[in-house]
């Protein structure tokens, strides 16, 4: 058995690290909130006093934060209290310079690590269905990969150290795109009489067929497991969608890669977080599409 520091038991790694346990790991777990820490507990996590504590004799320390500023602390505190042999795998969505400077004062250490942020939200988190898209060394990646394997269903390595949070960035850059197209499509078939039901069976089965559309469809009815269903109950929410918009504009300005309409997908989601949505899933955006449409019939 394993034993595995988990630093970071919120909306997702609470459910990540109470797969570890059903998965038979022992796992030390910390976090700054006490109903996290509390919830963790009931699901078989053993709770430490401080980050310090959840990596002593661990064999590897996974940490899940909200931002690199809160990655780079964490590392900075815990890294130089860990055995030469432990692996360290941040599963945050972070920028890409925050990603490596992490690897590089581990390495410093001789220690091992990994970036492997995640794509499925809290649902895929809790159902361990999550795919974790990963950097860092060949070696790295074959020792963290099993233990990545019990928290989710696929497991990808793109290439060196922060390279998982390069792809993740991508991803949701595509994503948060797709799903304002989504939005605009279905508000213009609304404007001109067309039944969300025929949009979805024609674009599904057409050339306009993403993952926004078919998985996620930001319409009630079509597809019952959407957070349009549930009143658009995160999910995945907007504040996320424009975290991870806004960490993909800054990643493409430090590079001078031209992301038209990355860009402006960030600026449509601030709009609708400062209107009060942040906590709304980000397929919500529909709804910004047609308070806008109708100001301007």
């Amino acid at each position: 058995m394993s034993i595995i520091g988990f630093i970071g038991l919120g909306n997702m790694g609470g459910p990540m690290a109470a797969n570890l346990v059903k998965a038979g790991e022992r796992v030390l777990g910390f976090d700054v909130v006490p109903a996290s820490r509390d919830a963790a507990a009931r699901d078989g996590v053993q709770i430490a006093g401080n980050a310090k504590g959840a990596i002593e004799n661990a064999d590897i320390v996974i940490t899940m934060l909200p931002a690199g500023e809160h990655v780079l602390s964490v590392w900075n505190d815990v890294v130089p209290h860990a055995g030469q042999g432990t692996l360290f795998i941040d599963c945050s969505t972070i920028d890409v310079e925050s990603a490596r400077k992490a690897h590089k004062l581990a390495a410093e250490r001789g220690i091992a690590t990994l970036d492997a942020p995640v794509s499925g939200g809290v649902g895929g988190a809790k159902a361990a269905t999550l795919t974790f898209m990963v950097g860092g060394s060949e070696h790295a990646f074959a020792r963290g990969k099993p233990v990545l394997e019990r928290m989710g269903k696929r497991v990808v390595h793109c290439g060196e150290a922060g390279n998982g949070q390069v792809a993740k960035i991508c991803n949701n850059m595509i994503l948060g795109v797709s799903m304002i197209a989504v939005g605009e499509a279905f508000v213009l078939g609304e404007k001109l009489g067309l039944s969300h039901q025929a949009m979805f069976d024609v674009v599904s089965a057409s050339s306009g067929q993403c993952w926004s559309l078919t998985s996620y469809c930001p319409v009630p009815g079509p597809v019952p497991a959407s957070p349009a269903n549930n009143g658009y109950k995160p999910g995945f929410a907007a504040a996320l969608m424009l975290k991870d918009l806004k960490l993909a504009k800054a990643a493409a300005d430090s590079v001078k890669a031209k992301t038209a309409l990355g860009t402006q997908a960030a600026e449509i989601y601030d709009h609708f977080a400062q209107q009060g949505h942040s906590g709304d899933d980000f397929s919500a955006i529909i709804n910004l599409v047609r308070e806008q449409s109708k100001a301007r019939s």
